[in-house]
């Protein structure tokens, strides 16, 4: 019952409106097929419309903008009706007699004082359009006045260039400007789009037309071809434009396939492209798998899923990563039975005046329309978005390029691989150098020059980890590295190069994290008296060498971070408050183990006595005791000593446990568990960058605050909704978006926003903006 009322109302305001509204000879056919109308349907963008009606009634909500209707199902409760009046000035009576014609290519006229070298255009005075319902829109009638030839850079344009122009309803000025456009290259990128589409209707016209007959040559057929594909990259900035010649290229693909079968690649990707859902179903009713590069097709096509910031801004990074991700999980492709849904494709024209095209296609099923194989593309898709996150979010800041290093840094390894990036070889090869020249000893400073990117102020998270996958990317190790050593960069720092590196899938054992601890502590000790005696240094290479529990790639990377403890400042931070908590036999045991480094070289003089007090005394520890300390080590065990760095160690007599870590096998677990509460994982607070002065530290102001918390609360929106909710606070939708970014690229230097027709929510710079 409710259905009928609803659709009662809706007859009763049609006659309202009917009876209101004078007569047009672009009237509606009931008969005629409707256009699509949502915010992906492509609409000229400066076509204009009027204010709309909306009725409270029955579940059921209509909306018609001339002959679009939609039906919208969001609101249970009421249904509102749209109706637009927006149909173009009534057209001018003309005396013009003569029968309208196609105008080929190569034909030249002389048109209202411009003399128009190329054709494709209809031309006359008397020619229906091919729905019935008045004049051809793309009719070019010299009868009718047209301004002067113009010299101006600026193209005029005023309001009769509306929603549907057409050639016949333009004011003479406009129709004027036309003409200027016809009689040159028809480039200018800054031509009114009105104008294209009127030019572009005569196409559709001609091809829809003749679709059944012999009356267009191939090679005209072709040339209509080339023409609207360079139509489509000339003025490709406007959206509206862009997708309804890029359906028209597909159509007129699909009509003459073996003609046109070498250059489907060249027609533009349009969304719920006709050409897709036919390679889909031929695909599938075939027998044949869906592969990876048509998988990732129907993810773009289908209305259960829309690609995220990532998979739109980095397309080329996303489409490699995703047929890759793909592979790893299918193979060679998903196996999808037929459904019983059959195909059934139509084109709906951008003209006003041509009918829909409902096109044969056999007796083919409709794929496109399951959910179950999306279900299992989303998840890949989620992995390749997160994968590319952070590349996409460094090229979404301002002054950045593909190019740069720290862009590569970002990629996925195989990305990273396939770049083959010049600098990354550079880089391998001064790396190497140093390896075997000096120990793979450097400085941050010389190592940060290969990033090609300027010197940070400060040396935080983000520096550390571009640092460490330029040296992976180049099968380098670092040390510190901050994943495997606790010990982060800093930008006068020293840094150590080792190869081969940790490899992807290093992984420190329990035996790797108490070497490095006690090798920390032994380091302070060797380096106590501002030299690094060799016999100091060997015993703590010593204990990286001769310890059977560590993996070679353990000992290279244990070796290169002794290297840069016994070569960077001593950091004693925490340490003394860590040790005023310890027993007197764990107390003991600190002593004795630093001693034992320290009696290396068999000997300990004056000077090294001093530096030992002063470093009980940094650690809060009694330094008249170090006399003591020394005499009763040396009396309850031979000190270690080692000559050179030939010398041969007898393993029975030097092992970690026994012969520095403790007196008693026994002792070994809580000694090393003594050193990991003192030498916790280094807690330093990473330095802010004072931010610039252009930040708004009050945030956004009314009303473009407003409209971003709005935005904020999911991650797209039509553009159409925005418009709307610019129209509430009076502000332009462009500017509003602009304004925004702006303030987010202050912020946190990247956009919060991206326009691709529909309007895109970053939603990971939203947490960073609130952050």
């Amino acid at each position: 019952m409710e259905f009928i009322i609803g659709l009662f109302v809706i007859y009763l305001i049609y006659r309202l409106f009917k009876g209101n509204s004078k007569p047009s000879a672009h009237k509606p056919s009931p008969k005629r097929t409707p256009k699509p109308f949502s915010e992906k349907a492509k609409v000229p963008e400066n076509r204009t419309s009027s204010p709309s009606i909306a009725v409270r009634s029955s579940s059921i909500s209509v909306s018609s903008k001339s002959n679009h209707t939609y039906l919208d199902d969001d609101d249970d409760d009421f249904a509102t009706f749209t109706i637009h009046t927006s149909f173009g000035r009534e057209p001018e009576k003309t005396t013009n007699k003569q029968k309208g014609r196609w105008i080929s290519e190569d034909e030249q006229l002389s048109v209202n004082g411009r003399q128009l070298t190329k054709g494709f255009f209809y031309f006359g005075g008397v020619m229906n359009s091919l729905d019935g319902y008045g004049i051809e829109p793309s009719l070019v009638d010299d009868k009718r006045p047209a301004s002067s030839p113009s010299v101006d850079s600026e193209i005029y344009t005023d309001e009769s260039l509306g929603y549907w122009p057409t050639y016949a309803s333009l004011s003479k000025g406009c129709r004027g400007a036309y003409l200027d456009w016809l009689a040159s290259d028809r480039s200018n990128p800054n031509t009114p789009i009105g104008y294209v589409f009127i030019y572009f209707y005569g196409f559709e016209r001609r091809v829809i037309e003749n679709k059944s007959n012999n009356q267009i040559t191939d090679e005209e057929y072709i040339a209509i071809f080339e023409e609207v594909l360079r139509l489509n990259s000339v003025f490709n900035a406007n959206r509206s434009f862009r997708g309804y010649s890029a359906n028209f290229l597909e159509l007129m693909a699909l009509q003459r396939p073996t003609l046109l079968e070498d250059r489907l690649a060249d027609i533009p990707e349009t969304n719920n492209a006709l050409s897709f859902k036919v390679n889909l179903a031929t695909t599938i009713a075939n027998g044949n798998p869906v592969t990876a590069p048509l998988a990732l097709e129907w993810l773009k096509n289908t209305f259960e899923y829309s690609l995220k910031t990532p998979a739109r801004r980095c397309e080329e990074e996303f489409s490699q990563l995703f047929q890759i991700r793909f592979s790893d999980k299918f193979g060679e492709g998903i196996s999808v039975k037929p459904n019983k849904t059959k195909l059934r494709l139509s084109y709906h024209a951008a003209s006003n005046g041509v009918h829909g095209v409902d096109l044969e296609l056999g007796d083919l099923p409709d794929p496109s329309i399951l959910k179950g194989p999306i279900k299992k593309l989303i998840p890949i898709a989620e992995q390749c978005t997160e994968e590319l996150n952070s590349y996409s979010r460094y090229l979404g800041k301002a002054d950045t390029s593909r190019s740069d290093i720290a862009a590569l840094m970002l990629l996925p390894k195989e990305l990273a691989n396939e770049a083959n990036s010049p600098v990354i070889e550079t880089f391998k090869s001064w790396a190497n150098q140093i390896i075997s020249s000096n120990e793979g000893l450097t400085t941050v400073k010389d190592f940060w020059t290969h990033t090609g990117t300027p010197l940070p102020k400060a040396f935080n998270k983000k520096e550390n980890e571009l640092v460490a996958n330029l040296a992976a990317k180049a099968e380098i190790g670092i040390a510190p590295d901050q994943r495997f050593h606790h010990a982060k960069l800093k930008i006068d720092d020293n840094i150590v190069l080792f190869s081969p590196g940790h490899g992807e899938f290093f992984e420190p054992s329990s035996a790797f994290n108490q070497v490095s601890l006690a090798i920390r502590l032994g380091a302070m000790v060797a380096t106590i008296d501002g030299t690094v005696d060799q016999h100091e240094k060997l015993a703590l290479q010593t204990l990286i060498n001769h310890d059977d529990k560590l993996s070679p790639s353990e000992k290279n990377s244990l070796n290169a971070y002794l290297t840069w403890r016994l070569n960077a400042p001593v950091n004693n931070t925490g340490l003394k408050a860590r040790i005023e908590k310890l027993g007197v036999p764990q107390v003991e045991f600190l002593k004795r183990f630093m001693l034992s480094i320290a009696l290396a070289d068999g000997k300990i003089d004056a000077s090294e006595i001093k530096q030992i007090e002063k470093l009980y005394t940094s650690l809060g520890l009694d330094k008249s005791l170090v006399t003591s300390d020394i005499h009763a080590f040396a009396s309850s065990k031979q000190p270690i000593s080692a000559t050179s760095k030939d010398a041969s160690i007898d393993k029975s007599t030097f092992q970690l446990d026994e012969g520095i870590l403790a007196m008693h096998e026994s002792d070994t677990n809580d000694a090393k568990s003594m050193l990991e509460s003192i030498f916790a994982v280094d807690e330093e607070a990473e330095l802010e960058v004072s931010p610039t002065a252009d930040v708004n530290e009050e945030g956004l102001d009314s009303p473009y605050k407003e409209l971003f918390e709005t935005l904020i609360a999911k991650e797209s929106w039509p553009r159409k909704e925005v418009h709307e909710l610019c129209s509430k606070l009076n502000i332009m939708v462009d500017g509003a978006l602009e304004t925004i970014n702006d303030w987010a690229y202050d912020k946190v230097d990247a956009p919060v926003l991206d326009d691709d027709g529909d309007i895109y929510v970053d939603l990971e710079i939203v947490e960073e903006l609130k952050g």
